[in-house]
This record gives structure tokens, sequence and C-alpha cells, in this order.
């Protein structure tokens, strides 16, 4: 049905926009703490905090500053922490068997975190690309990233998460495949209530640079990863990928690049319903905070905008870099 207006002066629309009150009143959506998931970098060492120059205002931590970081989010009433971690090329193979070692720097953290801030949730991030010589999220076999191979490893990789205490995997690599083995795998380990938040449709985007670097990634790519991830052209795909994934056991779903990608989460949350998530990626966040930084914008107001755009495009949260600083705006 098309919506009716009456005519000017009986419609005066302005009446909805005339003080903070009433555009309080008819606002259709809201921004809340509870909608923040927040990235974090983890590094070796102790009270280790080092700054990410792509990403101003983003540190590596090491473990034991992570979990006094999760206890800082916790308390602003961030829901969830989402780990990512900076391996040092020695430490990356071609087996990539640091992937699911229980004392990797993912599972330290994940009980550090646990140990720390029980009430915390804490996301994971599945893929093989931290670990990988060749920066890629799966095995590279004669130049090929070969889909099968990699699926048996990120099971491994999320069985030593989940046993370390992960609540939420985050399976990133886009393996066909990967969400009904993962799901499986978790069931027959008695890991039942383990959540799988699957990046269903991740994009292949020069919106990563400054998290490659984060996560020491740059360098250690060969090639691209067009084979895998989805191509920035195609809007369907996206859609078929949802539902594939949620039909292997996927909780909840992302879409990632975050704003250039608005109406790919339109279309999913109107298709499935199901709980959607965006990634406000690093580029973003990194371009928000330059044009801020240069007087160029005003940054406070800028990140809440962006921020409102994913609940106004259907999403149920975001994962963003910003999110103790619009905890602290939101929360007064």
């Amino acid at each position: 049905m098309k919506p009716t207006v009456a005519p000017f002066p009986a419609a005066r629309l302005r009446r909805a926009r005339q003080s903070p009150a009433i555009r309080a009143l008819v606002r259709q959506n809201a921004l809340g703490v509870g909608d923040l998931i927040w990235p974090v970098f983890v590094r070796d060492g102790k009270g280790v905090e080092e700054p990410v120059p792509s990403m101003p205002g983003v540190v590596r931590r090491s473990v034991d500053l992570i979990a006094r970081a999760a206890r800082e989010a916790a308390d602003l009433g961030i829901p969830a922490i989402c780990i990512f971690p900076y391996t040092a090329m020695e430490d990356r193979t071609e087996d990539c068997a640091m992937a699911w070692d229980p004392d990797n720097l993912s599972n330290r953290a994940i009980r550090a975190i646990k140990d720390a801030v029980p009430e915390i949730a804490v996301m994971t991030d599945v893929a093989l690309d931290p670990y990988n010589i060749n920066g890629h999220d799966g095995f590279v076999v004669d130049g090929e990233i070969v889909n099968d191979e990699t699926v048996e490893a990120l099971v491994r990789m999320t069985l030593a998460q989940a046993r370390a205490g992960a609540d939420i995997i985050g399976p990133s690599d886009m393996m066909d495949g990967r969400i009904g083995a993962i799901r499986r795998a978790l069931e027959s380990e008695g890991f039942s209530n383990t959540m799988i938040l699957s990046y269903a449709a991740k994009y292949a985007s020069a919106f990563y640079g400054p998290f490659r670097d984060a996560v020491g990634a740059s360098s250690a790519l060969v090639g691209d990863k067009n084979t895998y991830q989805m191509d920035p052209a195609n809007s369907d795909e996206a859609l078929r990928l949802i539902q594939r994934d949620l039909s292997e056991g996927a909780d909840m779903v992302m879409i990632k690049p975050g704003m250039p990608y608005l109406d790919i989460c339109r279309r999913v949350k109107d298709a499935f319903g199901a709980p959607t998530f965006a990634y406000q990626v690093s580029g973003e966040y990194a371009m928000i905070q330059a044009a801020a930084r240069n007087g160029w914008v005003d940054g406070e107001r800028v990140m809440l905008e962006s921020l409102i755009a994913f609940k106004r495009a259907g999403c149920d949260g975001v994962l963003t870099y910003f999110a103790p600083a619009a905890a602290r705006l939101l929360n007064g």
C-alpha cells in the first residue's frame, strides 16, 4: 500500500520535526549500547598496548590488557567483544597448525576474558589467515585456495575456541559448507549452546586494508581473495549465501563491509528476518577518523550517524571499532 498524505496545509510534515521532544516521539530507529560488538586486536607480550597507525585510536593489546579492555566494555554496557590475533610471521606456516593450538593468542585471550569478565560474550574469528604464511583464509595448494581441506581445519579451530570458552563463533572464511560442518562438530562435542554468527555475505572489498595492517597480514597475502569472497557487484548471491548458512545452522548472519552494503543488509533482513549484523570495517572507521582529525567533519556526530544507518537498514547490531566511544556518548 502506498502512503497517502493530505494536501498542504492540512499536512505540514515539518510539524513532526519542530522540537527535540516531538522528534523523539516519532523517531523510527534507535541505537543503543546493546547493539554494539567491539572488535579488539590481541598480540603477544605483557603490558603491551601498541597503536595501529592506519587505525587512529585502535591498539593491539597483550592478553592481560585485553582482559582489562573487556572489563571496560562490560562496564559501559557493551554486550560482546570480538578477538582478532596479531600473529608474527615466524608463527605462520603452510599447515596453519597454530590456528587450533589451545594456547594460541586467541584462545589465551578467550580464557583471560572469561576469567575476568564472565558476563561479557566473547566472539571469535574462524579463518586461517592469521596463521597462514600465504595470508589466505584457507589452505593454498598449487596456487588454489582449497575448500574441503580448509573446512576440516576450520572445524578443528572452532572446537579449540569452544573449549577455551568462546560464546559466539564467527566463521569469516567464506568456504562452502563450513557452517554445517562447524555446527555438527559443536553438537557432537557437547557445545550445543555455542552460537554461530556467520560472515555469510563477505565481499572482496578494498575497505579491509587497515585491518590487514592490524593483524599483520598485509605483507603476507599472496594474490587476492576473489575466488572465495563475494564480487562487490553482486547482491542476489548474498541472499543465496544467507539462506544456505541459515539452513546449515547459523544462528545469526553478517554482511561485511557495512556502509557500502546497506542495501544488502536491508534485503537480508526483509527476506529472512534472522538476527542480522554488519561489520563497520577498518576502512570505514579510518576514513571517518581521518576526516574528523583534519577537522573536515564532526567526528562524534558522523560516528553516531553512521551507526544509526545500520539500524535503519535492518541490522540488529554492528561490529564497530567505535564501540567504546559510541557507548560513552549513548550513556550520556
